[in-house]
């Protein structure tokens, strides 16, 4: 097989890439180590910054989101019981909007279907090879037979466990790493959320949020312990937490139910530099990770396929290099900046193992800041919205 561009993994960065790169008229084929309908059962968040938003709809992929999507012109920090609404258009004039990932993941599927752009699922043993040459290509086996695919360029946006960064050498890569001691256990359910918009709550016994998929389908999130057995937490054990946790007035509001999903995810924040390797590219979560505290993760992979689709582009319309040469170091900037902001609003709003009295003093202050500073309220806003790129 020949292709310009081979695509490694079919999540919102791998498809929306190919959507990207379609308009150019740059062909493309997506290699997926899953099932298409392993990948639609990936639970994950879905808060869209104004940029993301921009670009699904300028992809075509946009139909769904805006009739469904929920937009939010504000969030809610709560500390203690206290709290604190930002609006989003009186501070920095924009709006997120909530609209699952598993929902965009779904839409840049059938486009792609609609389009006849092949997508290769259940792509075993993929390799990646000769990247550092004029002609790379890639191997898998399906149906036990061995498959290769010829290419000028690679594309690795399979995912932190992904195939495509464990293929650079070690010594070409430097990896920057955060882990912290706590996770956050989701439920999802069928149920009306507590509030319009998304409620950030730090308390004395951990972080709490009141999160939606629909208005009627709601997410909710405790801080708990790397160490927590997600088989000691009841549904009842849940919700008794949550109402401890969050203010009084959404305790009072909160309508409960049967979890139709409960999971525990780890939190770590994560970098790899470069993003360039000779004709391979790594985009998304093979590039990073971001704590989900800031709503970052599907954001920065907007952003990342969004450079990479401009510089492809680029090359394939001028024969220039400019774009390809400059894509790493411009994506990093912005990958940067998010991941900054995900730390702060981490450390802001979680109760660490061996934080002192102190420390919590200052937490508190922090958010007395953010109430009263208009500057401070506009800086925390413009992040959590996006800036253009």
């Amino acid at each position: 097989m020949r292709t310009q561009v081979a695509i490694i993994g079919a999540g919102p960065a791998g498809l929306l890439l190919g959507r990207l790169l379609e308009q150019h008229g740059i062909e493309t084929v997506i290699l997926e180590q899953r099932s298409g309908e392993y990948v639609l059962g990936r639970i994950r968040a879905g808060v869209l910054e104004d940029l993301s938003r921009r670009v699904l709809n300028e992809a075509g992929v946009g139909a769904r989101m805006e009739a469904e999507g929920l937009v939010h012109d504000g969030v809610e920090l709560a500390f203690d019981g206290a709290r604190q609404r930002f609006s989003f258009h009186d501070l920095v004039g924009r709006e997120v909007m909530v609209y699952g990932q598993t929902e965009v993941t779904r839409d840049l599927m059938a486009a792609r279907a609609a389009s006849g752009a092949p997508t290769i699922y259940e792509a075993e043993n993929v390799a990646l090879h000769d990247f550092d040459a004029a002609r790379p290509r890639v191997t898998w086996r399906k149906d036990g037979v061995t498959r290769e695919l010829v290419c000028d360029f690679i594309a690795g946006c399979d995912g932190f466990h992904g195939a495509s960064r464990r293929a650079v050498p070690e010594a070409a890569l430097t990896q920057f790493e955060r882990v912290y001691p706590f996770g956050w256990l989701g439920v999802l359910v069928d149920q009306p959320p507590v509030s319009p918009e998304l409620i950030y709550a730090s308390h004395p016994r951990g972080f709490a949020l009141c999160s939606m998929r629909s208005a009627m389908r709601s997410r909710y999130y405790l801080q708990v312990s790397t160490e927590a057995d997600i088989g000691e937490w009841t549904d009842d054990r849940f919700w008794d937490e949550l109402r401890r946790r969050i203010p009084a007035e959404a305790a009072g509001h909160l309508r409960t139910g049967p979890s139709i999903e409960k999971s525990i995810a780890p939190l770590r924040s994560f970098v790899a530099e470069p993003l360039r390797f000779g004709r391979l590219f790594l985009a998304g979560d093979a590039a990073h990770i971001v704590p989900p505290t800031g709503a970052k993760g599907l954001n920065l992979a907007v952003s990342d396929v969004t450079y990479l689709s401009q510089a492809l582009a680029q090359y394939y319309g001028e024969r220039s290099m400019a774009g390809i040469d400059g894509y790493s170091a411009r994506a990093l900037r912005r990958i940067w900046r998010a991941e900054r902001f995900s730390w702060w609003m981490t450390t802001l709003l979680h109760q660490f193992p061996d934080r002192s009295p102190f420390e919590r003093r200052l937490q508190l202050a922090e958010f007395d800041h953010l109430c009263d500073s208009r500057a401070a309220a506009q800086a925390m806003c413009d992040s959590y919205t996006g800036s253009p790129l």
